[in-house]
């Protein structure tokens, strides 16, 4: 019997210069996906995930690109390497792009088209230095939301990612997110960290990014993911496109529920996940959330030839 597994897309913040290098000497399809990536998108992704310098590759506009265009490369050796499909899989926001590339339900030019597009939208949401972002260690999920009714002042405040349990990242005014640092400790939390993005991402000061968002996906060939996606707007399946349309445009003003989702994957019974992308962020808030699933990071060719050895031993 084979091993059924999750597969997970990590999003913005797991990117670093040289991050895919191993994996390319190895397999010449890292360059030939960055390279599909940098055509459609205009913009030569494979020189700055491998050069940098980090702060243009960590600039939201090509953060996006580079980031579909990682995962999308280790998603293609993982199966390459004969790593077998999953029966469903997840991205963590941005990552939620590389899961209909990887089911099927996007091409991978128009993906990386729509991730940099989607980037550009964001940004052009909030001028800069308007917007933040903070993660809240040690609070439940109540009360991270409670800190931000209370912190909000008349501005936008809200709680946009529930990635593991005592971690909440929230987002909006960047008054009313220094505000809700400054507070939050006492109201018990451990530490409330301001984080390096330039986007407030997932709350409702993307709405002006989100209706041009659905407009752009109006002109874009969807079709149902081969594999079962959950997203993370509703941690559920789409039914039909236009609610794959919606919940694509829901996901720029709405949170990331990962803590969810991650509960929702055990649920089914899957046991083993593998996460296609650098770094291993995924695989540390995955822990914290659910014990009992084993996340397996592929970055490099030690770690896809231990996952890969991992699953043979499941199976045996």
């Amino acid at each position: 019997m084979t091993e059924a597994i999750a597969v997970f897309f990590p999003g913005q913040g797991s990117q670093s210069v040289g991050m895919l290098d191993a994996l390319a000497e190895s397999y010449p399809s890292v360059k030939a996906t960055f390279a599909e990536a940098s055509e459609a998108c205009g913009i030569d992704v494979w020189r700055l995930a491998s050069a940098g310098p980090k702060a243009e590759l960590d600039a939201t506009t090509n953060t996006q690109p580079v980031m579909l265009a990682a995962d999308v490369a280790i998603w293609r050796v993982w199966r390459a390497a004969g790593g077998p499909e999953p029966v469903v899989m997840a991205g963590h926001s941005l990552g939620e792009y590389s899961a209909l590339v990887a089911s099927g339900a996007v091409s991978f030019a128009d993906g990386v088209r729509l991730a940099a597009e989607r980037a550009r939208y964001m940004q052009d949401a909030v001028p800069p230095g308007a917007g933040a972002m903070a993660a809240v260690l040690g609070l439940e999920d109540e009360a991270v939301i409670a800190l931000c009714q209370a912190q909000a002042g008349g501005e936008v405040l809200e709680a946009v990612n529930f990635n593991a349990p005592g971690q909440v990242v929230i987002a909006g005014a960047a008054t009313a997110v220094q505000r809700a640092i400054g507070a939050a400790k006492s109201v018990g939390a451990k530490r409330a960290i301001i984080l390096p993005v330039s986007v407030p991402s997932h709350c409702t000061l993307m709405q002006p990014a989100a209706e041009r968002l659905a407009e752009r996906l109006e002109g874009i060939r969807l079709r149902l993911p081969q594999v079962p996606l959950l997203h993370n707007a509703s941690v559920s399946s789409a039914q039909d496109e236009a609610e794959l349309r919606q919940l694509l445009v829901r996901q720029l003003v709405e949170p990331v529920r990962w803590v969810a989702t991650i509960k929702a994957v055990a649920a089914a019974g899957v046991s083993f996940a593998i996460e296609c992308g650098p770094g291993q962020v995924l695989t540390g808030l995955n822990k914290r959330i659910h014990d009992q699933l084993t996340t397996l990071p592929i970055n490099d060719p030690a770690s896809l030839e231990s996952a890969l050895e991992a699953l043979h031993h499941a199976q045996g």
